[in-house]
């Protein structure tokens, strides 16, 4: 190819950089969710083990706040994430995440 002066344009290939959420295996978008799921389950434990403590204290109005405000909050972020891993796995990498992206995308 030549540029209108007559130097020549070379062009070479990108390459996408190291990701560490990148797996070769599952795909990006099944070992994201996986990773998202695994720390939904982290907070969850975290706010149960805040409760416990809370309820082991005579806290009664902690406890309340936990239970009414984050775990079933939580609970609930758990549930549509394992769905969104069941489904990614069912449809596999590829076009199939695609149209898992295009069914987000509508919600």
């Amino acid at each position: 190819m030549f540029n209108k002066r007559g130097g020549k344009v070379k062009l070479q290939f990108i390459v996408a950089p190291l990701s560490e959420f990148e797996h070769v295996d599952k795909g990006d978008a099944l070992y994201g969710m996986e990773l998202a799921l695994s720390l939904e389950k982290l907070v969850n434990e975290k706010l149960l083990n805040l409760h416990n403590v809370a309820s082991k204290n005579g806290d009664v109005h902690l406890a309340d706040f936990i239970e009414s405000d984050f775990l079933t909050e939580q609970v609930e972020a758990i549930k549509k994430i394992s769905e969104y891993v069941a489904q990614l796995r069912r449809v596999g990498k590829g076009h199939g995440t695609w149209h898992f992206n295009q069914m987000l995308l509508e919600q």
